[in-house]
């Protein structure tokens, strides 16, 4: 974590301030984003530092699951699983793992700043859809870890999508393509859980990870799944600002495109 060892040296963390600063700074040990963090992550930051993209993501992911995992009430089970799960696949160190904890459960007090979290979150992203994307997918993974996503996940998240600047059309098309994942047992739904390409349950399936009917034209077929690879691709989401611990969460999902592309390609005789 090419971020982690400049954030703990000070010449990233000595600029990254603000809300998303100070809960970090708390997650590390108090007083820490006192003697590293100065400003208040205002515009006149510079954008662009995939540094301090990686570390927002990073901050802004751990903390704000800890608050949607609270949004029913309790955190269950299944939720907390998620989050280790997340944590496995980043193949955090042991204390990367504890901040990302600390960051989790700074999230789910009371007096949690989730609109300025959000806020800094959007400004730091700079119109990065896809990372904004991914980091709404992750969200809505742990909500969906108990098998369902309850009504005061969904309301929260549509009020995250709102304050990060995410259409909420794309984001319930989002909520069907992960449904139809799930439904088919892979890692974000997909993936190694094909069986025999002539069943039409999971025919039906592989449609709504592509996000299109059943009834969809062929060159609509190819168009979404090039979409979607590009949109996936590991390398491009680091280059925008992806922790490269979490570009596994990329890779699967690719996996899972192509499971159901080759699925539904086979069906329809397509070269």
């Amino acid at each position: 974590m090419s971020w982690w060892g400049k954030f703990i040296g000070g010449s990233v963390g000595f600029f990254f301030g603000g809300p998303l600063g100070a809960i970090l700074g708390t997650a590390v040990g108090h007083g820490f984003d006192k003697a590293k963090t100065v400003g208040n992550g205002g515009g006149h930051f510079g954008y662009g530092d995939n540094e301090r993209v990686q570390m927002a993501f990073f901050t802004a992911t751990f903390s704000v699951m800890g608050h949607l995992a609270k949004a029913d009430g309790r955190v269950s089970d299944e939720e907390i699983a998620a989050v280790r799960k997340i944590m496995a696949h980043m193949q955090l160190t042991g204390e990367q793992q504890q901040t990302a904890i600390n960051l989790f459960d700074e999230g789910k007090r009371p007096d949690f700043p989730l609109d300025d979290i959000l806020e800094q979150f959007r400004r730091e992203c700079h119109r990065r859809s896809t990372l904004t994307r991914m980091f709404l997918e992750i969200l809505l993974g742990t909500a969906m870890a108990d098998g369902e996503i309850h009504d005061s996940e969904l309301r929260m998240l549509y009020y995250v999508c709102e304050r990060v600047g995410y259409p909420r059309a794309q984001f319930e098309r989002i909520v069907r393509m992960m449904q139809a994942g799930q439904k088919a047992g892979g890692s974000t739904g997909f993936g190694q859980a094909y069986g025999g390409a002539g069943d039409n349950t999971r025919l039906k399936d592989a449609y709504g990870v592509l996000g299109l009917p059943e009834e969809a034209p062929d060159d609509d077929v190819k168009k979404a799944y090039r979409s979607l690879m590009t949109q996936y691709h590991p390398d491009k989401l680091v280059s925008k600002g992806l922790p490269d611990e979490m570009m596994q969460f990329a890779t699967e999902k690719t996996r899972d495109i192509k499971a159901a592309y080759e699925l539904i390609r086979e069906s329809r005789r397509l070269h």
